[in-house]
């Protein structure tokens, strides 16, 4: 689809960019000449015009929103030849005000978050749905609909409204013993939402540590300091090995924890300044690539 169809796609829809997502990729559906083909070749086709599409769909109904709910000037930015998929996100989100760092980074998270393995909730739902023969659009649709649940998708949101809260409770932010005491009324269901959860901390597969977060601490390193937010890094990681002392203290050692990626996620889209409005639905963006690896996997496996 040429951009300005897509364009016209979004302007008719609501008001949440999961939403218009999953709208938009059913919608292309009457645009396909071959929606219901689902040999290897049509599925190939179809992902790669998915994946190219995801990031001109978000970054234009993030704008569309913005001018329609806030009143802010409508910036129409059409996607540049000779830019990384990371590049031209941002350039359409807003403009040329991007460091190379922060495209690099992008481009870090996004491969991060495109897969991990079939057993996460949004891949599963594409998987079964792709088993019963439906056709692409309607099984990413699905997909999208379960990562925009807040126990999936919206898990990095969790941590960033728990630093915040963090920070405003916290008199001194080096303090590791004021830290845990905070940490412990969380964990006793006293403190932040009262769910007795640290959110980024554990993972259902990771133990040990999460790889994901290991590439991704480097980088975040690094654009903190480019950013002049070192001390907030700093800051996270105190908490990321305080927090992992404090579940053992107060729930015992009953497996090893690791920070899983999501601790680490949010503050840097907020370093590369991405909006919170978007945090999952570019985690959408990424996982369109796993989903579309397990549904072309599903339809065409042969063994």
């Amino acid at each position: 689809l040429e951009q300005k169809t897509i364009l016209h796609i979004i302007e008719l829809e609501g008001h949440d960019i999961m939403n218009i997502l999953a709208r938009s990729v059913l919608e292309f559906y009457t645009f396909d000449e071959n929606p219901d083909d689902v040999s290897r070749d049509n599925l190939m086709r179809q992902s790669i015009e998915l994946i190219s599409k995801f990031p001109t769909i978000i970054a234009y109904a993030y704008n569309m929103l913005r001018h329609k709910e806030h009143g802010r000037s409508l910036h129409i930015r059409y996607a540049q030849s000779g830019l990384s998929i990371a590049e031209n996100f941002l350039y359409m989100l807003k403009g040329s005000d991007y460091t190379r760092l922060d495209a690099r980074t992008l481009d870090l998270l996004l491969i991060l978050h495109s897969e991990h393995g079939g057993g996460n909730n949004s891949t599963f739902t594409v998987r079964v749905t792709s088993s019963t023969g439906t056709d692409t659009y309607s099984s990413i649709a699905a997909g999208i609909g379960s990562l925009k649940g807040p126990k999936h998708g919206g898990a990095n949101l969790k941590v960033c409204d728990m630093l915040s809260y963090l920070k405003e409770n916290i008199s001194d932010l080096t303090d590791e013993r004021e830290i845990e005491t905070n940490l412990t009324r969380i964990l006793n269901g006293e403190a932040f939402d009262k769910a007795g959860l640290i959110y980024g901390i554990g993972h259902a597969v990771y133990t040990m540590s999460d790889p994901r977060t290991l590439l991704l601490k480097e980088m975040a390193r690094d654009l903190a300091i480019e950013k002049g937010r070192l001390a907030e890094y700093e800051f996270l990681e105190r908490v990321e090995r305080v927090a992992i002392d404090t579940i053992y203290k107060v729930k015992g050692r009953h497996k090893t924890l690791c920070a899983n990626v999501d601790f680490y996620s949010g503050f840097v889209y907020d370093l590369i300044g991405i909006p919170r409005e978007i945090f999952t639905p570019l985690f959408a963006m990424a996982r369109i690539v796993g989903w579309c690896a397990h549904r072309n996997e599903e339809l065409n496996f042969e063994g």
